[in-house]
């Protein structure tokens, strides 16, 4: 059985946990609905499993282990941190890791009713998290780059999700970002993958950041995008207001990058109504109203 084709179950990782962390193995095991490049289990009442899936490689992990333990004690939501290191052996040829778990439910299952609350909340957070990060800090790849090294993804999931009512405006926002200035400030760090999914809500209002695999040091344009792809509609101003550090170009950057975004979460949605690997029927509404938040603009 191909690597990518192992059953994760429950009897698996508590098998793992006996191999390498035998004082963990007795606690409750259950798994955690969503991922796709890791999946999650919870264990017992304050702690995960991430068990490398289909991500080809470890770099995910390997990141989040060297890096959430410094980032976390300063940011002002809960973020998970690892605590254990699970090697690959015979029975699972890949990483896992033993990690907090951040209470709530994922924003692609939950709401956000309290919007000015959850824009101060997201502002505060990557006002702390926007901070220059070391010279050793990982590097953007397929995120990361000026909007105009991008246009070929927009321009796919733009045909894709067939917008048609909405295409032209949506092009005009993706143009304005794409002559928007370039990021000139210090590499910042940068979440990299603030979407529904990886984000947890509870009475209302944002309470966690889940997911840093693509973390890295660059332009905080790719996470301002979050002031249209998570909070409610008409509250990205006042996110821009509290955050206090986007320049006009940045803004312009970050809602073109939050339309692609958004087409994206379009083209996901569109996957699960075909059945298809990977799809998320759920997240083509959510991308969808994203979308339209976007084209109200700031």
């Amino acid at each position: 059985m191909a690597d990518t084709e192992i059953e994760i179950t429950a009897d698996l990782v508590r098998d793992l946990l006996r191999e390498q962390h035998p004082d963990l193995a007795g606690l409750t095991i259950r798994e955690v609905a969503g991922g796709w490049g890791n999946q999650m289990w919870r264990l017992g009442d304050g702690l995960a499993v991430r068990m490398q899936r289909m991500d080809r490689t470890p770099e995910f992990q390997l990141k989040e282990r060297r890096w959430l333990p410094v980032l976390a004690p300063r940011l002002p939501l809960p973020v998970p941190t690892p605590v254990r290191f699970g090697e690959p052996s015979e029975r699972f040829p890949k990483h896992w890791t033993v990690m907090t778990w951040v209470p709530g439910e994922p924003l692609d299952h939950g709401t956000i009713s309290r919007g000015v609350h959850a824009a101060d909340t997201l502002a505060a957070f990557l006002q702390a998290l926007h901070v220059e990060a070391p010279a050793e800090a990982p590097i953007g790849r397929d995120r990361g780059a000026h909007p105009r090294n991008c246009t070929a993804d927009f321009g796919h999931f733009l045909q894709a999700v067939a917008a048609d009512d909405i295409a032209t405006d949506v092009r005009a926002v993706w143009d304005d970002a794409v002559a928007a200035p370039a990021w000139e400030g210090p590499s910042v760090w940068v979440h990299g993958d603030l979407h529904p999914a990886n984000v947890v809500v509870a009475d209302g209002t944002l309470t966690g950041i889940v997911d840093f695999g693509d973390m890295f040091a660059g332009d905080p344009a790719w996470d301002l995008a979050a002031a249209w792809v998570l909070l409610p509609a008409g509250t990205a101003a006042r996110f821009f207001d509290m955050y206090a550090q986007a320049d006009d170009a940045a803004i312009r950057r970050a809602r073109g990058l939050a339309a692609m975004k958004s087409l994206f979460l379009m083209l996901m949605g569109q996957n699960g109504d075909r059945g298809l690997p990977g799809g998320k029927p759920h997240w083509g509404p959510a991308g969808r109203a994203a979308l339209d938040r976007v084209l109200q603009g700031v």
